[in-house]
């Protein structure tokens, strides 16, 4: 086993080593397809939905930009974690050093943040889109749209940063094996023996302010939706209406359904569940929405599916004919 490497200063680890899924090392090659399954579904997805929201004029809507941003942040959390566990179930590279583990930490908790605001946006879209249809061009402007993406983005980084560094002060002196595929907060802070409370309260205190808020934010914008829909007089109009908000709603059971587990599972089922369990959940928890988003959006949109059908048909077209 790799020996802990001390600052003889302040205890800071060389390196950490991840130890993969705790119990059941035996089976990270099997574990490790339906990863890169995944994440080869949530790669090709995401980078095909990009590359037509930029090249089809049809696209360029506000509701498309919000799933750009919304595939742009997914590429991101699945490419900051999945390689590395991958590497780790495929060729036992376990090692990872002090700040890269602090930078993987950042990059992963400001995007899942990122994600969670991308989608109470895409909530207020479908809003504004149903309640305010002939204002919806008006109110969602390009401006207004990079305005809100980039305050998003800020709030993430804002309140993440100090993760960072609630983490590098502390003395790490229990070891440096984290039981997981990857640098989450507190996996890190549990190996130090300092005292890890402010850690666990600001945890605690960035999910309320950025998942509270975000969920708040949607079930209100949905509350408003609901009551728009009904009150139509027509139920095609009403079916029509309710099922451009289909799509967005897969996302968010995909996207929050894990989270949840994962959170309350952590505080309150702790000695009940499985450390393996928490381990699958956590990376189900960045994996599954990149994997599914994507596939639903583009069987759901019907713009998305006729751009994706206009662009099959004529690649059959150009390709030359046998004589």
């Amino acid at each position: 086993m790799v020996m802990l490497m001390l600052n003889q200063t302040d205890l800071t680890p060389a390196l950490f080593i991840l130890n993969g899924v705790p119990g059941l090392e035996d089976m990270h090659i099997w574990i490790s397809f339906p990863f890169c399954s995944m994440y080869v579904v949530a790669m090709v997805g995401n980078c095909g939905l990009l590359y037509l929201i930029c090249c089809e004029d049809s696209l360029h809507r506000p509701m498309y930009y919000f799933l750009a941003m919304l595939s742009l942040t997914d590429l991101v959390i699945c490419s900051s974690t999945i390689p590395k566990a991958l590497s780790i179930f495929w060729f036992h590279l376990k090692e990872i050093g002090f700040d890269e583990c602090l930078v993987q930490m950042f990059f992963t908790h400001t995007f899942t943040g990122m994600e969670s605001g991308v989608l109470m946006l895409m909530a207020l879209d479908r809003y504004v889109a149903i309640c305010y249809p002939l204002h919806y061009s008006t109110i969602l402007t390009n401006p207004v749209i990079a305005k809100v993406g980039l305050t998003t983005f800020l709030r993430a980084v804002i309140l993440i940063i100090p993760f960072t560094f609630l983490t590098k002060r502390l003395p790490y002196c229990k070891g440096n094996i984290i039981p997981h595929t990857y640098c989450d907060h507190m996996s890190v802070a549990k190996l130090s023996c300092g005292n890890v409370k402010v850690n666990a309260i600001y945890g605690l205190m960035v999910a309320l302010l950025i998942g509270g808020f975000d969920i708040l934010c949607i079930a209100i914008s949905y509350t408003m939706i609901l009551r728009a829909v009904v009150s139509l007089s027509s139920a095609d109009a009403r079916q029509k209406a309710f099922s451009t908000c289909t799509a967005h709603i897969s996302a968010i059971i995909f996207s929050y359904t894990p989270a949840f587990f994962s959170f309350f599972s952590h505080r309150f089922g702790g000695h009940i569940i499985p450390p393996s369990c928490h381990i699958i959940v956590a990376n189900i928890y960045l994996l599954l929405p990149p994997t599914m988003n994507p596939i639903v959006y583009g069987v759901k949109t019907k713009q998305i599916r006729d751009c994706v059908l206009r662009i099959l048909s004529s690649s059959k077209d150009t390709k030359p004919q046998s004589i």
